[in-house]
């Protein structure tokens, strides 16, 4: 009883566990350690990017301080050179003509040299507003006077403009202890913020040139708003103010850690100057993006988990119940005599495709027979329509056509025109050559019928024994009568002998009939039309071109006579 029993048990939960439960738990077998293992990776990335980040942001500092250091280097090189000019120089007026002439194009940062005198004015400049401007008040014109050597103020306003500015100075006493001149160089703070772009832009971090009072020189563009503000006032960066500034540390990076307990990571480029380039990380926000990328990426891995469940259950039944029923219609189809049918291989599993290939085989063997026998038939009809002698059309092929352009001219309301042609005196040519010469003269005319068909979008062919036609879809009768003439005339430059014939070389008669198809006409109608004007043509002493009704005859000169 009990095998009895775990029989039914087993049975059920078959039952239960039919083939979309199994791939469902399939799925979820497969995709649970895949979400564990990605939700690690994602930590260890957020680790690694802000190990990264704080690297990157060193290197750029680094760069950034690297390259203001060469412009402090390239205006104490400009002051020392402009120093000796002073010097060597001689008179005022000679030593200003050379300071205009020794400052480089390209040094963009310096703004403005400047010659100042015993009295602390402006002698000379590169800027003529700035001459006898009085300087007496500026902290760092004085302390280059006492120290004689090179000196950097603190950020300042230009007397001239307000703009805002860094001086340097240079006495030319350091050369020439004897002079009282002043070597000045006006640096261009915003030039200092462009070498700093390089950290702007950046969620989390501040970055600004301070001088030793604290006051920011320069920063990057989407900071500007800080120039001219002290430290201890800018967000993020009042916290370590303090420190950074009050710190004899040679240039380095200094760790801070903030009131509110967040790491902070300060880099400072302390250049020959009393400036400071500052470099403030706030990991919290640097991390913001990433800790957003992993909330993303568990929501992610939540959707992708219940569309593997989904999938799972779709895939049922385009695995199993869709590719029987593909099948099926297909066999369904051969059953109706649709051998263009295939089974969609492509789109079957691996296990359908074995049958899949016997069905197709089947239908292309099938399909390929068909073919055959629907391309024998169709040369068979090609043969039956085509006159092998002239190469056009036989009586057959012209009748199925003259049907077609009738409906179509009869439908559009259009003119259709049958040129009906008769060898002459072909009897006796053959009596005279005999057949085979015969033969080929038929031949030569059914190449030349066929190129004026070509030429004028007409249809021609061989109505039976010497007797061709052109049937001319869309053509007034005078034109078909033109066209009767080129006939007759290709004909005759054929320049075949015929010496049974009065003309003594083949020569064609022509009759022409034009009709604009309607119900009262048969296609017989304009057939039986042509004939009759052929008729008057061999009458009136052949090589002509007759139409049918109020007939107009062109004989060989060109004469032309009227019939009934």
């Amino acid at each position: 009883m009990s095998s009895v029993s775990l029989s039914r048990k087993t049975a059920k939960l078959k039952q239960l566990l039919g083939v979309r439960a199994r791939l469902a738990l399939l799925a979820l077998i497969l995709v649970a350690p895949l979400m564990f293992e990605r939700a690690r990776s994602l930590e260890d990335a957020r680790s690694k990017q802000l190990v990264l980040a704080s690297a990157e942001f060193a290197g750029l500092a680094k760069q950034s301080a690297e390259a203001q250091r060469e412009v402090i280097s390239s205006v104490e090189t400009v002051l020392k050179s402009a120093a000796y000019i002073r010097a060597s120089a001689g008179g005022v007026s000679r030593s200003c003509d050379l300071l205009r002439a020794s400052l480089p194009a390209n040094l963009p940062w310096i703004r403005n040299l400047l010659i100042v005198g015993k009295d602390d004015r402006v002698q000379c400049a590169t800027t003529n507003a700035l001459v006898g401007l009085d300087l007496s008040d500026r902290a760092y014109l004085k302390k280059a006077r006492q120290t004689r050597s090179l000196v950097f103020s603190d950020f300042l306003l230009a007397k001239s403009n307000s703009q805002p500015i860094m001086m340097s100075a240079y006495p030319v006493a350091a050369i020439d202890g004897d002079s009282d001149s002043v070597i000045l160089a006006g640096i261009n703070l915003d030039w200092m913020s462009k070498l700093m772009g390089n950290l702007g832009g950046r969620p989390g971090i501040s970055a600004v040139l301070v001088d030793s009072a604290g006051t920011v020189m320069a920063a990057p563009e989407d900071q500007a708003s800080l120039i001219g503000r002290a430290l201890d006032t800018v967000p993020l960066l009042s916290a370590i103010a303090e420190k950074a500034i009050g710190s004899q540390e040679p240039p380095g990076s200094l760790s801070f850690v903030a009131a509110d307990g967040s790491r902070r990571t300060v880099i400072a480029r302390i250049a020959e100057t009393k400036s400071r380039l500052i470099v403030s990380i706030d990991e919290a926000k640097v991390t913001a993006a990433i800790n957003r990328d992993i909330h993303s990426a568990y929501l992610q891995l939540g959707f992708v988990c219940l569309f593997v469940l989904l999938g799972a259950l779709i895939a049922a039944e385009k695995l199993i119940i869709a590719p029987i029923e593909m099948m099926a219609a297909t066999a369904k189809r051969f059953g109706q005599g649709d051998w263009s049918a295939r089974a969609p291989r492509g789109r079957l599993p691996a296990e359908f495709a074995p049958l899949a290939r016997a069905l197709n085989a089947m239908a292309a063997q099938l399909g390929q027979r068909e073919r055959e026998l629907v391309a024998s038939n169709d040369h068979l009809t090609v043969i039956a329509s085509v006159d092998m002698l002239s190469g056009l059309a036989n009586r057959r092929g012209f009748q199925s056509r003259l049907d077609f352009e009738w409906m179509k001219a009869q439908q559009y309301d259009s003119e259709l025109s049958l040129l009906m042609i008769d060898v002459d005196h072909f009897k006796l040519y053959n009596d005279s050559y005999g057949h085979p010469e015969g033969d080929a003269c038929l031949s030569r005319l059914g190449e030349t019928l066929s190129g004026i068909a070509a030429e004028t979008m007409g249809f021609a062919g061989r109505y039976g024994g010497e007797e061709f036609c052109l049937l001319l879809p869309n053509t007034a009768s005078s034109r078909a009568v033109e066209i009767g003439e080129i006939v007759r005339a290709a004909v005759r430059d054929l320049a075949m002998p015929h010496a049974t014939s009065s003309h003594q070389q083949v020569t064609v008669s022509i009759g022409v009939a034009c009709a604009r198809p309607n119900e009262g006409l048969r296609p017989g109608d304009l057939i039986e039309a042509a004939d009759a004007a052929l008729y008057a043509a061999k009458h009136r002493g052949r090589n002509t071109v007759v139409e049918h009704g109020s007939v107009r005859i062109k004989d060989a000169d060109g004469e032309i006579a009227m019939a009934s």
